[in-house]
């Protein structure tokens, strides 16, 4: 008998009907003997539509009363749930973050856990009853709610699994698992059996959607396995785990993209010391994420600086920057928002040369112009104009082998 914590996504829990079916899940696992903790999002939509309502409220609602306002999507969820599981004479009780206490630091909208008390939930445990817990939530030592952002839930789902020992935490989505590349742009992306906490996290930093950052991150921390599978379907999904637990290294285990991208590039700064901070603290103060960067020096002296940001940040970078183009004494401040990245990660590449040679061979085979290029040990990441990201992606997926599990191997 094993301990799971099953994590349901806002579509997973999207409906009445979907309700009943996570209802019918849960019921299923702990039938085959298994016990079970459940933490849920709020139903698909709402934590937008509850933004909206601040937002129509207040110009700039306060970060507390957004908390409060948000964690309110989870409260129908919990109870939902827990009422159609008693239905199927399988004891439940509903917790919101605070009642736990999943206690958090203070930082409102972006709270980090800081320690779960698992008291009521081995309590519950012991007495066969099924916690279902409100993902997303949390309180602080001042007994605010506060809330954990983006991806919340499963960071929630995650620690629960390690404050309990769980054998593992299965988070259920609306896709069967991890795939090779978007099965949306590759219609023969392959399901993966098993990744690395170390690929699943590049792969979700990269702009793979299907697990959070954050959640990866915490999970690799402690060696929680984690397992994603669809709460549409049956099937044995994908499972995230240590490196030494992966039976194969295929040399890139996946393609990951992301659109939203932009370059900011300053022509013609002086080539002293000191210069990429002044370029880049004005953009650092104003909490704007910088991802690549690439200098280049000219034989007059002179560098031009370039660096990626989020698109919803170009514009802002770039009004940041205006004004220093004097000062620094730069020829011109050019930008582009429409390019995107695109990434092939494996842990195999540590040990096998030559891939990103074959990745820029597939592009230039279609006359895909690179633009920037980043790598890590298990990482090779290039900028492109964004109309041809869907040909990249297709190209290096069907370079690498990946289409139909036939994975190419070192």
């Amino acid at each position: 008998m094993a301990l799971y914590v099953q994590k349901f996504g806002g579509t997973s829990v999207g409906s009445v009907e979907r309700i009943h079916a996570v209802a019918d899940r849960v019921a299923r696992s702990r039938a085959q003997g298994h016990d079970v903790v459940v933490v849920v999002s709020a139903m698909s939509g709402e934590t937008n539509r509850l933004t909206s309502l601040g937002h129509e409220v207040a110009e700039e609602p306060s970060a507390r009363e957004m908390d409060v306002l948000l964690a309110s999507g989870e409260q129908v969820s919990v109870a939902l749930l827990s009422m159609a599981l008693t239905e199927r004479d399988c004891p439940a009780r509903s917790y919101l973050g605070a009642q736990i206490a999943i206690h958090t630091d203070s930082n409102h909208t972006r709270a980090r856990i800081e320690d779960i008390d698992v008291t009521s939930l081995r309590a519950d445990i012991d007495a066969g009853v099924v916690s279902v817990i409100a993902g997303f939530q949390g309180i602080d030592a001042e007994g605010n709610l506060t809330t954990l952002g983006r991806g919340g839930s499963d960071t929630t789902a995650v620690a629960v699994s390690v404050a309990l020992g769980a054998d593992e935490c299965q988070i259920y989505t609306d896709v069967d698992g991890v795939f090779t590349a978007d099965p949306r742009i590759v219609e023969n992306a392959a399901l993966l059996e098993r990744l690395t906490f170390e690929e699943m996290l590049e792969l979700a930093s990269l702009g793979s959607k299907v697990l959070h950052p954050r959640a990866v991150e915490f999970a690799g921390k402690y060696g929680v396995p984690v397992r994603v599978l669809s709460s549409f379907g049956e099937g044995p999904g994908t499972l995230i785990t240590t490196e030494e637990g992966t039976m194969e290294k295929p040399v890139v285990s996946g393609v990951a993209y992301s659109r939203d991208e932009a370059k900011v590039t300053m022509l013609g700064v002086p080539d002293i010391p000191g210069v990429a901070s002044k370029i880049l603290g004005p953009v650092g103060k104003a909490n704007i994420e910088v991802d690549m960067i690439v200098q280049n020096v000219g034989a007059d002296g002179s560098t031009d600086f370039t660096f990626t940001v989020k698109r919803e940040d170009y514009a802002k970078a770039i009004r940041l920057l205006e004004p220093l183009k004097e000062s620094l004494g730069a020829r011109e401040l050019i930008g582009d928002d429409r390019i995107a990245k695109v990434s092939v990660v494996g842990v195999g590449m540590r040990s096998h040369a030559g891939v990103a040679t074959e990745m820029f061979d597939a592009l230039a085979d279609e006359s895909i112009n690179i633009q920037m290029i980043s790598t890590s040990e298990i990482k090779i990441s290039v900028v492109i104009a964004e109309r041809y990201l869907e040909l990249a992606v297709r190209a290096i997926h069907t370079t690498f082998k990946l289409s139909d599990g036939q994975l190419m191997e070192e």
